[in-house]
């Protein structure tokens, strides 16, 4: 319905990966399996609330593969969560990249992917025009987003990104996938079997996931409405 036109967004619910799997299908994560239905090559995931947003490089991979960065891969990572966050905000986002060792590598006593692969991808995002800086201390960094220095943190893996995020804001939290031409949004849980028929499952952030979807839609169709008007004055 969304790639057709029929409808400005999508929400799913939680989803049992490894139920997936057992049923026989080939499959590593939602967010995934829609990017393959949209023929889209390169998805994203971002974590979003009002208190802060993060994006991630890789999700889910083995971390000894995560760790092998490609500067490419950052720059596109920060690309594309910029462009969701102006959806969200109006306004182009301050961000701050980690780094993926203790220290962003604290000059490569603790490893040389900060320096050799983040740092010159966060230069050649600068130069693109995004307003970035790393890579910095992962140990920190989140609460210097909860404080407003930065709107969006690029994290460079999974964990390093949905921890922080679900301690800062777990309720509120939206799942939003980049890189896709449809604005799809999710919660950040899985199914909690553990926890089915108990008439305890907490419905907050279901209703956030759709907030984030209208909000989404709603910008996009603004920025739509602006270039057709700038395009239209043009030709006048």
């Amino acid at each position: 319905m969304c790639l057709a036109g029929e409808a400005d967004a999508m929400v799913t619910a939680p989803l049992n990966k490894e139920a997936v799997v057992l049923s026989g299908q080939s499959f590593s994560g939602h967010t995934e399996y829609i990017a393959h239905l949209c023929g889209a090559t390169v998805s994203r995931m971002l974590l979003a609330s009002d208190k802060l947003a993060t994006v991630h490089v890789s999700t889910h991979i083995a971390l000894e593969q995560a760790c092998n960065l490609d500067r490419k891969h950052i720059v596109r990572t920060i690309e594309l969560g910029a462009e969701a966050m102006r959806l969200m905000l109006g306004r182009s986002p301050h961000i701050g990249v980690c780094g993926l060792n203790p220290h962003a590598g604290e000059h490569n006593l603790f490893g040389r992917q900060d320096s050799e692969v983040i740092a010159p991808a966060v230069e050649e995002a600068k130069r693109l025009g995004f307003d970035c800086s790393g890579p910095h201390s992962p140990d920190a960094i989140f609460i210097r987003g909860v404080r407003k220095e930065f709107d969006l943190i690029v994290a460079m893996y999974h964990d390093q990104g949905h921890i922080p995020m679900k301690l800062i804001d777990f309720e509120e939290t939206v799942n939003i996938s980049l890189g896709i031409p449809i604005i799809r949004t999710s919660v950040d849980h899985g199914t909690a079997f553990d926890i089915a028929g108990q008439d305890r499952a907490d419905c907050r952030n279901m209703r956030a996931a759709m907030r984030m979807a209208v909000k989404m839609a709603s910008g996009r169709l603004h920025s739509a409405a602006a270039e057709h008007a700038a395009a239209t004055q043009g030709v006048r």
